[in-house]
């Protein structure tokens, strides 16, 4: 639309063959964010989650060409620079940058993940002299921060000092001292601007994946920037998006495993595939309830979907029923809207079930009764039985349990397989159930009213 056109940001930056880090990082970030993403590639290198095998730098004229040309056309709103490699690279992006004035985020990539150095000794020089200047924003971890600054940088107060020289003797108008390497329960970045401090922090993820964690955020904030956000704020965007990309990084290879940007937008994404199918579902057991309502449990049914492997962690990754699918004279009333987090038992037992199969997300259940049972088998369906009185007593009293050893019982005697019925006979103070799975929620929904129509029809 006239008037109207899409932020542009670009990164100045190595190619990472692994697809981890360099431009690859930052393209996907530039994307989930909702920014044009463009490249001037610097280097290419040879890496995958191990190891850096070559590094081959492009000339000089070829990375501003590069530039030139993305600015010339779509305009650049905020670039990024990481992987410069050497000194020759650094003065001609720096003289660029200067000459076509746009706001820039310097990531002052040294070494990479494996340990392979990325900047050459006579490079960092000119980097703080000629580009750390022109530099909206600078973003060291805690090693490239003591090589620009000189400091030892052992403590968030260390962190306050190098980001403070970074802005006031260097020339920076921001500076963002990442704390990732800092150690303790939290990791805090510090930013320095305009004379005043911020501290984003955010629980250190254990087990995460780190490889182009450094790209990753400098790409956000760019991005942020070229959206019109202040420093601050998109420093805030940053922190949050690369703390979920840390968190549900891809664990690929067998070094260091690559950050996850997509999840930014995949997770509520798949959180409203998920709404959607189980609304599905509901509307397709109500148009049912007919020849359901004869088998609804006192308790109530419930119908749940998951979100996509790896994402689905807990029982509010998992859509449910809010109050459930109750009996009402007539037929049967869904109590309230599908949402995230309103079923316990069912998101457990879904969630189980992807830890045996990531494609088994959805389920529904009903009240045991034998036809039901004989109608499964007669469809040619998995159908295996656990008795409740089976269950152990230490999981019996271990808080939202029972449901896990349900599933990995009933795949065990399946022979590893998620079977698409599980049924029990109940117990003490519980109901007699079958448990209907499926790939979706309304794939679940199908399978039992096929269940349901076929033993009404004895």
């Amino acid at each position: 639309m006239a008037g109207r056109r899409i932020p542009v940001a670009l990164t100045i930056a190595g190619s990472d063959s692994g697809g981890g880090a360099g431009i690859e990082a930052d393209l996907k970030v530039f994307a989930v964010l909702g920014v044009h993403g463009t490249a001037a590639i610097t280097s290419v290198t040879a890496q995958n989650t191990r190891e850096v095998t070559g590094v081959y730098d492009l000339p000089p004229e070829a990375v501003v060409r590069q530039i030139e040309a993305v600015h010339s056309d779509l305009g650049v709103d905020a670039a990024k620079t990481g992987m410069l490699s050497n000194s020759v690279i650094v003065e001609a992006v720096a003289r660029t940058v200067e000459r076509l004035g746009f706001p820039l985020v310097v990531d002052p990539v040294m070494i990479a993940k494996s340990g392979a150095p990325l900047l050459r000794e006579d490079a960092v020089k000119v980097l703080r002299e000629k580009l750390i200047p022109l530099a909206k924003v600078v973003t060291p971890n805690r090693m490239e921060a003591e090589k620009l600054t000189g400091m030892e940088i052992r403590s968030l107060e260390d962190a306050r000092r190098a980001a403070k020289y970074i802005v006031r003797e260097l020339g920076a108008e921001a500076a963002v001292v990442k704390g990732g390497h800092l150690g303790g329960p939290e990791s805090a970045d510090v930013l320095y601007y305009r004379g005043e401090y911020r501290v984003y922090k955010a629980p250190r993820i254990e087990g995460g994946c780190t490889h182009g964690t450094g790209c990753g955020f400098s790409a956000a904030i760019a991005a942020e920037l070229a959206k019109g956000r202040d420093v601050p704020e998109a420093v805030g965007v940053a922190k949050r998006l690369i703390t979920m990309a840390i968190e549900y990084g891809l664990h690929v290879g067998g070094g260091h495993c690559p950050i996850n940007p997509v999840a930014w937008l995949m997770i509520p994404a798949e959180r409203w595939r998920a709404v959607e199918s189980v609304e599905d579902a509901v509307a397709l057991i109500l148009r049912e309830a007919e020849i359901l309502e004869p088998y609804a449990p006192e308790v109530g049914m419930n119908v749940v979907q998951a979100i996509a492997y790896p994402y689905a962690r807990t029982p509010e990754d998992v859509v449910g029923v809010e109050g459930r699918i109750v009996r009402v004279r007539g037929g049967l009333r869904a109590v309230g809207p599908a949402r995230p987090g309103a079923s316990s038992h069912m998101a457990r037992l879904v969630l189980a079930a992807m830890s045996v199969d990531p494609r088994v997300r959805g389920a529904v259940n009903i009240a045991y009764h034998p036809e039901l049972v004989e109608a499964a088998e007669g469809l040619g369906l998995r159908v295996v039985r656990v008795g409740r009185e089976e269950e152990p007593e230490e999981v019996r009293r271990a808080e939202g349990r029972s449901m896990q050893w349900l599933l990995e019982e009933a795949a065990r005697r399946a022979g590893g397989a998620v079977p698409d019925v599980i049924y029990d006979e109940g117990g003490l103070g519980k109901e007699a159930m079958i448990r209907v799975l499926a790939a979706t929620a309304l794939e679940a929904a199908e399978k039992l009213v096929a269940i349901a129509r076929r033993a009404s029809r004895r």
